[in-house]
């Protein structure tokens, strides 16, 4: 690991937004320069968010040119093509443009967590923009609605993700088993791009996956009827929750009725409970139709509920806690619990900390008034970006650097938490 200066906290600032003006394009902030030349959705909601009580013009931004690559039915992309940089999997993979209900600009297939209604929130709690407000509503309205509409394939009130790709956390564990049931395939290429993202990944399978339903038109009657993928994510439905409980109090801003949005985060708490909930949040799979029984980061995405019931948020603090996770590790948040097979501290999802996650379950803390917990999280978190720099992930254990350097979410979320930290 290199050594990396002492920095104090309006130095780290600086050095944040210095970060972030530099992977800006002119209409968007990628996540890193090289390796991720394109607009990510669920990175620009984390962007949104720390750039709020900073560049507040620049989230509005951020968050107007992904909207740009909404589709008719109301899905918002998981990448938004505003460039011609080389990537892959890209535009000439997805063929958006061949789709009726697609948009101007060339986006992918598939989704991303639907992390924008909190977004939005943040930016109007830190600005009191009702107009911005009132002209971003709409979009993320037909979002939710896409996503009850569309995505509820077990028909009990969650959305399934339909490819790795859309839970934000590619390689998590959570998926191995869903993969490997899936047929051998073997294209005989090797992309340079993909694999130094997911080195021990099955990229075979990830693209297959990705063409099946290109092929099938980007219906939602294939997904529900035919797409062998399909996963009711925690993460996912608590950052679904988290957003529909914002724009609850959104709706009287834009001039729309907040009882929908209340009662769409009402169900999928009430379906997170009865279905993902066993001594712990797990993701199930729906093609298995069980359980995926190994704890991951993304068990404790129903903690963004301040609705959740205190006997199931004491135990999934107490786990998170514990030597399982935070209990064993120098810093927070190691993305596989440490005592599982599969946990590996150098492979994406597998096990390294991350900012994005980091903050997510700090947020989580605040909305339940746990003060230790939040401090915990916060200050271990700045300690990985004073310590290693802005990277993708970092090693729980030394916090140590990994992935890619300058990466936008770590820059953005870096501001909000020492704004925190000024504020306390």
């Amino acid at each position: 690991m290199t050594a990396r200066p002492a920095v104090d906290d309006a130095a780290l600032g600086r050095e944040a937004l210095a970060v972030l003006e530099a992977n800006w394009t002119g209409c968007a902030t990628v996540p890193a320069p090289g390796l991720y030349p394109h607009q990510w959705s669920w990175d620009s909601a984390f962007v949104a968010i720390g750039l709020a009580r900073h560049r507040p013009g620049r989230a509005r931004a951020e968050l107007l040119s992904l909207l740009d690559g909404q589709w008719a039915t109301g899905m918002l992309p998981h990448i938004v093509f505003h460039t011609p940089e080389a990537y892959f999997p890209g535009p000439d993979v997805w063929r958006s443009q061949d789709h009726p209900l697609a948009p101007r600009v060339r986006t992918s297939g598939l989704t991303a967590p639907p992390l924008h209604g909190l977004a939005l929130w943040w930016l109007y709690r830190h600005t009191g923009d009702a107009a911005f407000v009132r002209r971003a509503f709409p979009a993320l309205a037909a979002q939710h609605a896409y996503l009850a509409r569309d995505r509820d394939l077990g028909g009990a009130g969650l959305a399934a993700i339909v490819h790795p790709w859309e839970s934000g956390m590619d390689d998590s564990p959570a998926w191995d088993a869903a993969l490997a049931a899936l047929p051998e395939i073997r294209y005989g290429y090797r992309d340079a791009c993909l694999e130094e993202r997911h080195p021990d990944s099955d990229h075979d399978r990830y693209v297959w996956l990705a063409l099946r339903y290109r092929d099938a038109g980007y219906r939602a009657e294939y997904l529900r009827d035919e797409h062998p993928f399909a996963i009711e994510d925690p993460m996912f439905n608590g950052i679904w929750l988290a957003s529909s409980q914002a724009m609850a109090e959104l709706a009287p801003v834009a001039g729309a009725d907040p009882v929908p949005y209340a009662e769409q985060a009402e169900r999928i708490r009430s379906a997170l409970l009865d279905r993902l909930w066993d001594d712990g949040f797990y993701a199930r799979d729906l093609r298995a139709g069980e359980l995926v029984r190994i704890h991951t980061i993304g068990g404790f995405g129903p903690l963004l509920d301040p609705g959740l019931p205190a006997q199931h948020l004491a135990a999934a603090v107490e786990t998170l806690e514990s030597a399982r996770f935070m209990g064993a590790t120098g810093y927070p948040v190691p993305s596989c619990e440490i005592r599982a097979a599969q946990f590996d501290r150098t492979r994406y999802w597998r096990g390294p900390s991350w900012v994005n996650t980091n903050w997510l379950l700090r947020h989580a803390a605040a909305v339940h008034g746990l003060e230790s917990l939040g401090r915990q999280l916060t200050n271990g978190t700045l300690r990985l970006v004073r310590q290693a720099g802005f990277r993708e992930c970092f090693d729980p254990f030394d916090g140590s650097g990994r992935g890619c350097r300058d990466f936008s979410w770590s820059a953005a979320l870096t501001l909000d938490l020492l704004a925190d930290t000024v504020e306390r």
